[in-house]
């Protein structure tokens, strides 16, 4: 993305997602979630696009992990690459601890939108470039405790990262993942609509956002058995890989990584 802008990508999903139907919870604040997402979408409303069902089931996906964690008792979630993501409102369970971890033309964008709007959002956020920055680093200086289960959200991100800058970011990830943690990531898999994907590509690119890798079920397992990571109940997470790129990781216990 480009320095000094905040990620167009980033907006077109808020804006996308106004028009999803999201899990119910009996806690949380949904209506601050749903009143940033319409700011951050102003002129381009709750259009919907070529990538609408796509993104409706990852979001799903995503919104189902949270609450499930939430539920199994992880107090702590780290947003990587938040963008104007709200679940922090949305999800906010009492004794949850959240951190947002953005590029920080995209984290103040954010910010400053919050404190126009008057919305109180008990996330810690701290800004991080992935290309350069230690996530693990970033996460110590603002509090995240590792010795504590995590869940590690990635939603949407991969795509746009050098497969190195994915693997440190995947790595770092598991530097601070306790037993118990879980990491959910959505990865850019080969599929059967190579038109879809073409468009995709070039939309992206033109607002300064490539795409830059697509990962083959094999490349995915290779990348998670090298960062210490393995799925969550294997056999449905082969099939997400390779239906949607929805995955659910656990940490790989430490004697066994990279083995």
């Amino acid at each position: 993305m480009r320095a000094d802008e905040s990620s167009t990508t980033a907006q077109r999903v808020a804006a996308q997602r106004l028009t999803f139907e999201r899990v119910a919870v009996p806690y949380g604040d949904p209506a601050a979630d749903d009143r940033l997402a319409r700011d951050v979408a102003g002129s381009i409303g709750g259009a919907t696009g070529p990538l609408t069902r796509y993104l409706a089931g990852r979001t799903a996906f995503f919104d189902r992990v949270v609450v499930d964690a939430l539920d199994a008792g992880i107090d702590q979630v780290v947003v990587l690459a938040a963008g104007y993501d709200g679940r922090s409102m949305r999800f906010a369970k009492p004794g949850t601890r959240w951190f947002e971890i953005d590029h920080p033309a995209t984290q103040r964008d954010k910010l400053e939108r919050l404190e126009r709007l008057g919305i109180t959002s008990q996330a810690l956020f701290a800004p991080a470039d992935f290309t350069f920055d230690d996530v693990s680093i970033t996460l110590e200086r603002v509090g995240h405790q590792a010795d504590r289960p995590t869940l590690f959200l990635c939603e949407g991100v991969a795509v746009y990262l050098d497969p190195p800058v994915l693997e440190r970011l995947v790595r770092s990830a598991r530097a601070r993942a306790a037993n118990g943690s879980r990491l959910a990531i959505s990865l850019s898999v080969p599929g059967a609509n190579e038109e879809q994907r073409r468009v995709f590509q070039e939309s992206v690119a033109q607002v300064g956002e490539p795409a830059r890798n697509v990962l083959t079920p094999d490349d995915a397992a290779g990348l998670f058995e090298s960062t210490g990571w393995r799925a969550v109940g294997s056999a449905g997470s082969a099939a997400r890989v390779r239906d949607a790129g929805f995955v659910l990781l656990e940490p790989e216990p430490a004697g066994r990584v990279g083995s």
